[in-house]
């Protein structure tokens, strides 16, 4: 099942990879949710508890809520206008962008997939923070009155774009925080 789930992560990344070069905020946002909200939880699961899942490397640096204020960090900075616009024109800046997108999101799942039963509590709190900040960014996105990126694909595309963050990404660590929670509560005390 593992490697089933490393795999699929694995196969999603040339789709949002190529979502994401298409151009324009509406396929910025489907390769970014891609990276971060689908294809990061499925390589997290994938490579869960071997060498390479990076909070068993590192437990102390990989927690849940300190991952998430990382992801939360990189989400927002590379959603500020002139980053966007960087990210836009500079073939390099669009690789690194990328690349932070999906390291920040593999960081965070693997965190929250990885916390034992002390951390589980954590891993619930920085899945649902995520999704209340993915929330508000998508709303700020989709709901301006004007475009906020120069990119010259128009406000439509900028109001599509936020409607993909929040129904895939705001959904995507809803439905975590939810399901570990659900776990969390049918665990029987020791």
């Amino acid at each position: 099942m593992r490697r089933a789930s490393l795999l699929a992560g694995l196969a999603l990344l040339p789709l949002g990879w190529a979502a994401a070069g298409a151009g324009g905020m509406t396929g910025h946002m489907a390769g970014h949710m891609i990276a971060v909200a689908v294809a990061a939880p499925l390589l997290a699961w994938g490579q869960g508890g071997t060498r390479l899942d990076p909070a068993r490397r590192w437990p102390r640096a990989v927690t849940p809520m300190a991952m998430m204020v990382v992801e939360l960090a990189v989400v927002w900075g590379w959603h500020l206008p002139a980053a966007r616009a960087f990210a836009e024109t500079v073939p390099a800046a669009f690789v690194l962008e990328q690349a932070m997108f999906l390291f920040a999101g593999l960081l965070l799942w693997a965190a929250v997939l990885g916390a034992g039963a002390n951390r589980r509590a954590a891993g619930i709190g920085a899945l649902l923070l995520t999704s209340m900040h993915m929330t508000l960014l998508g709303a700020l996105v989709g709901l301006a009155p004007r475009p906020l990126y120069a990119h010259g694909h128009g406000l439509a595309d900028q109001q599509l774009g936020g409607v993909v963050m929040l129904m895939i990404g705001a959904g995507s660590y809803l439905a975590g925080g939810l399901a570990m929670l659900s776990t969390l509560l049918r665990e029987r005390p020791a």
